[in-house]
């Protein structure tokens, strides 16, 4: 299916793992897509990858004037802009340990730099007749995770903005969601894990309904579908990927009350 024909997309952090799968479904989906990364290496190795279709823009989204700039050369390139999604993320954290400096480094990465590229792209949108925004906010933003500050709050701080984004931006049609992942192979995981995937999941069992983790293109699906027609009347909503892990409690999957008899 070919929904995304004649439109083109933006991703911030395109380079990583869940970048690179959210990219692969709009392509599969007819998109052209902009990958926006600091990450030269694998922005350009992506972009390589995945074809003609994909254009990668070496971007510091904390740096107003190539973000203005990369999002100029995305209209020339395609003609116009259709959607952005907000990947790029700082996951600097040191809880009540960290400087003041770690503060405004995470949230001018996860908060600030999102607000400033939807800035950026909505005059290309208004041109289109709209658009829509997907924000990745996570798991984290309604849950107290033991040594994490920064992230989590940067997260909740992302879900509130999408509300008033999407408030401020549904005259122009230009519709805004927010997605919240739970664990997902991602760079991240990887590092931590090692790579084993196995493992990663065996860890993430008891704290996700479906019993692991989730895969990125299992995200990317979801933001590929708040992006398209299908989502029309959708704004100003947070959707939850994560396999069940906002549902649970502190019991988890494991029958709590037995343990009293031990």
């Amino acid at each position: 299916m070919k929904d995304f024909n004649n439109r083109s997309v933006i991703i911030t952090g395109g380079a990583t793992l869940i970048g690179a799968a959210v990219a692969e479904a709009f392509v599969e989906a007819g998109a052209r897509v902009a990958l926006f990364d600091i990450d030269a290496r694998a922005g350009a190795a992506l972009a390589d990858r995945l074809g003609d279709q994909v254009h990668f823009i070496e971007t510091d989204i904390t740096a107003d004037e190539q973000l203005d700039a990369a999002v100029r050369e995305v209209e020339a390139r395609f003609g116009g802009i259709d959607c952005l999604i907000n990947l790029a993320c700082s996951y600097i954290d040191e809880g009540e340990a960290s400087s003041r400096a770690d503060w405004l480094r995470a949230l001018d990465v996860n908060v600030v730099s999102a607000v400033m590229a939807a800035k950026a792209v909505r005059p290309a949108m208004q041109k289109r007749g709209g658009g829509a925004i997907v924000n990745f906010s996570s798991i984290s933003a309604r849950a107290a995770q033991t040594g994490r500050w920064l992230y989590p709050a940067s997260k909740a701080a992302i879900r509130h903005l999408t509300r008033s984004m999407a408030l401020d931006y549904a005259a122009d049609r230009i519709r805004v969601n927010s997605v919240s992942p739970g664990w997902t192979w991602s760079r991240v995981i990887e590092e931590v894990s090692g790579g084993d995937r196995d493992k990663a999941d065996r860890v993430a069992a008891d704290f996700h309904m479906l019993g692991r983790l989730g895969d990125p293109a299992e995200v990317a699906a979801v933001v590929r579908f708040l992006c398209s027609d299908q989502a029309s009347f959708v704004t100003g909503a947070d959707y939850a990927v994560d396999g069940g892990y906002s549902a649970l409690g502190p019991e988890q999957r494991e029958p709590a009350i037995p343990k009293l008899a031990d």
